[in-house]
């Protein structure tokens, strides 16, 4: 039996890095908001552990995306299938990543979608060239995590 999971990645504002991610991924950042006001009228958290974005209560430090064909709890906001979680951690990145996304363009758009990440906050680190096999571009997001467009 197939496991479910999710990939967690540790940040400096989750929400700012969850936004960047979605719009490269053309993922939606999932909206915890109506548990928030639920777990907020029964007193099970405190207003201390909340922060509004973009318009709605989220979990300070927290946020997440996943795949918008995906299922997810209509309660939770939580997506039951390709899902990232960002959470903040009080240190900073302090090496190369060990585990990194590969985001994928259509055949020949390569330039485009470097292009477009770009214009979302990433930026080029270093081209590699595969010979006949093609070329990928080694990108940073805007908290200086390594991935590839290819």
């Amino acid at each position: 039996m197939a496991l479910g999971w999710k990939l967690v990645i540790d940040s400096a504002d989750a929400d700012a890095i969850a936004d960047f991610w979605a719009e490269a991924l053309g993922y939606e950042v999932e909206d915890p908001s109506a548990l928030i006001e639920r777990l907020l009228a029964a007193g099970r958290i405190g207003e201390e552990a909340v922060v509004e974005h973009r318009g709605r209560k989220t979990f300070r430090g927290y946020a997440a995306i996943r795949h918008p064909e995906d299922p997810f709890d209509e309660v939770s906001g939580v997506g039951r299938g390709r899902r990232l979680l960002f959470q903040d951690v009080p240190e900073g990145k302090s090496g190369k990543n060990r585990l990194h996304i590969d985001v994928h363009s259509e055949p020949g758009d390569l330039d485009k979608l470097v292009a477009r990440l770009e214009g979302l906050g990433a930026t080029r680190v270093r081209e590699v060239d595969q010979g006949p096999a093609g070329h990928w571009w080694v990108m940073q997001d805007p908290e200086g995590n390594e991935f590839c467009a290819a």
